[in-house]
């Protein structure tokens, strides 16, 4: 493909570079091989990020490229392995480019390129591929891709019925891997997969009108005739029932028959071929630290009992006559907070939000020009997914963020949850973190629509501690409300490693759970579930959110009075979602810069 001319000039930008003397040579021999080094750099980043679309179109289709709309990825044994010789293949073209001669900012792009596909190579050692699906998601939900597609033309309903005739392959692939995990000891627990087969049956329709599948034929734009519409609509009849629908049922009995029996008694990826030396790789991967999983335990020990004085202050203020266990209950079970119905609660999760918005110029000097939303859960997914989750905008800008919220039993969904939530998904967490990472000017793809979990979730954990700056918190509940979530994730730390390192019980980790937070029993079970279908991502939260604090305090302490927080906010923010460590370099870096 063409080189990129924004990422090839890197250089010339106001990223810096050598001085030319460090290079040799004569100074236009050494200007020349800075450009052809940079050159090299840039091609070789380029043509991967094409081929990370190409090998996963559903990935290119979330971000708004259609050309490969036609297609499921290929996840046969045989393409996993290919992918990864091609990994180690570019690592190896990658450390023949001279990274020395490269300027600051392209050196940026070499290692946070290189850490990325290091890890991946790293990862394929210990064959979690084997285990492609969860009760969070998999192919059970493959409809939910026609939810990131624009269908704006003819050509785009033809490429989604391409991908449903070819479903059968692409389901065929899926239980061939979780055969081979099953024969290899790498599997779930049982507990948790017990949810699957409901989410399964709910893809087998005896009228495909009704399949989940069909929802693009539902409507069209103008622009597709009335007889084009009649034929699609046929043809999408045909294909889910002669192909989707039948694929499900044989998945249906495979799953009962023979997967859901072959899975662990128990949580916990210690029980797998070396699980305690895989859990210690997420832990590195997640937490972009090398943190053991007894160290990230201990943090999370302390950090419960650091927040837990702070939720008692709190208890203090409102006058409450009764134990920390006590208040818990009353908090988990009185009905003022607590709405009655869907509506009134979606209606508070939009009101919040306008709320926060006008406040945000107080702390930020670049907010996103792109726009975000605030849509429910759908509900065939909300029974079995968490309180809210943030899906970022299109590439191209034309499809908006969106702020999704569980409205499934409201009666379990408080109210002084909605501000740090809020704070957490939409801004100033993860729209606006994610949406300026977007925006980002001369800076390669892969830096702009991807990073690290510990920094975007690290974020997110740290934007939920501005509400007060924001103007919110004003009654103690919700700063309750606040504490609780804070604690969720610090309680994170210590159930995650303890189920998948340490040998805990489902049981064990929602009884500490359920000892530190307000939180309901039925969101506590649904984010255990999760830990346990995700090894390691939830550590990623608690541990970037300190590092963030920690640089703040840093910053404040060398910069006293001259300490401007928008400002800092823009020395973090400007890279993108960096490594824990490269973020710590460039907020040192910018306090060096400040002078004394």
């Amino acid at each position: 493909m063409a080189i990129s001319a924004r990422t090839c000039w890197l250089f010339v930008l106001g990223l810096g570079c050598l001085p030319l003397d460090a290079l040799g040579g004569d100074p236009d021999s050494r200007q020349a091989k800075r450009l052809e080094t940079t050159r090299q750099l840039s091609l070789l980043i380029d043509n991967e990020w094409d081929w990370r679309l190409r090998e996963q179109p559903t990935f290119a289709a979330y971000l708004g490229d259609r050309r490969h709309n036609s297609r499921w990825p290929d996840v046969s044994l045989k393409a996993i392995n290919r992918r990864h010789g091609h990994r180690r293949a570019v690592l190896k073209q990658l450390a023949a480019i001279d990274r020395n001669i490269l300027a600051p900012g392209d050196r940026l792009n070499y290692d946070l390129f290189r850490r990325q596909y290091a890890v991946s190579v790293e990862s394929h050692a210990h064959r979690w591929f084997l285990v492609p699906l969860t009760a969070r998601d998999g192919i059970q939900d493959a409809s939910s891709t026609a939810d990131v597609i624009r269908f704006e033309q003819v050509e785009d309903y033809r490429q989604w019925l391409a991908r449903l005739r070819s479903f059968r392959e692409y389901m065929e692939q899926t239980i061939a891997l979780m055969q081979v995990g099953l024969k290899e000891r790498r599997v779930h627990d049982r507990e948790v997969m017990v949810r699957v087969p409901a989410q399964i049956a709910r893809q087998i329709v005896d009228d495909p009108r009704k399949s989940l599948f069909y929802k693009p034929f539902r409507s069209f734009p103008e622009s597709v005739s009335l007889s084009d519409r009649e034929k699609l609509r046929g043809e999408a009849v045909q294909a889910i029932s002669d192909v989707v629908v039948p694929a499900y049922r044989h998945f249906l009995k495979f799953f009962n028959d023979s997967y859901l029996p072959g899975c662990f008694p128990r949580a916990g990826v210690w029980q797998m071929p070396r699980g305690k030396e895989f859990y210690a790789f997420r832990c590195r991967r997640f937490t972009t630290t090398d943190l053991t999983p007894s160290q990230i335990h201990d943090i999370g020990k302390r950090e419960v009992k650091r927040i837990r004085g702070e939720m008692e202050k709190v208890i203090r203020q409102t006058k409450f006559d009764g134990s920390f266990r006590e208040f818990l209950d009353f908090m988990r079970t009185d009905p003022r907070f607590y709405y009655k119905n869907a509506e009134d609660l979606l209606a508070a999760y939009r009101e919040v939000t306008k709320r926060i918005d006008p406040h945000l110029v107080r702390l930020f000097r670049r907010l996103p020009r792109i726009p975000y939303g605030v849509e429910a859960i759908p509900m065939h997914l909300a029974p079995d997914t968490t309180t809210a989750y943030y899906r970022p905008p299109s590439a191209d800008g034309l499809r908006a963020g969106t702020y999704f919220v569980n409205l499934y039993r409201p009666e379990v969904r408080p109210k002084y949850e909605i501000e740090a939530l809020s704070l957490h998904e939409a801004v100033p967490g993860h729209h606006l973190q994610i949406s300026l990472a977007m925006e980002l000017e001369n800076v390669p793809p892969f830096r702009r629509f991807g990073g690290y979990t510990a920094f975007i979730e690290g974020w997110g954990l740290y934007s939920e501690s501005l509400g007060e700056e924001l103007g919110l918190y004003k009654d103690p509940y919700s700063k309750f409300g606040q504490l609780t979530y804070e604690m969720w994730r610090a309680v994170r730390l210590v159930v995650d490693t303890g189920m998948h390192y340490d040998g805990w019980t489902r049981k064990q980790a929602i009884a500490f759970f359920a000892e530190n937070t307000a939180k309901t029993l039925f969101d506590i079970e649904n984010e255990i579930d999760r830990y346990i279908a995700w090894p390691g991502q939830a550590l990623a939260y608690k541990i970037g959110e300190l590092k963030i604090q920690e640089l703040r305090r840093l910053s404040e302490k060398t910069l006293g009075d001259k300490f401007d927080v928008r400002e800092f906010h823009e020395v973090v923010l400007s890279r993108g979602a960096v490594t824990l460590d490269l973020l710590e370099e460039q907020v040192r870096e910018w306090l060096r810069d400040q002078g004394p």
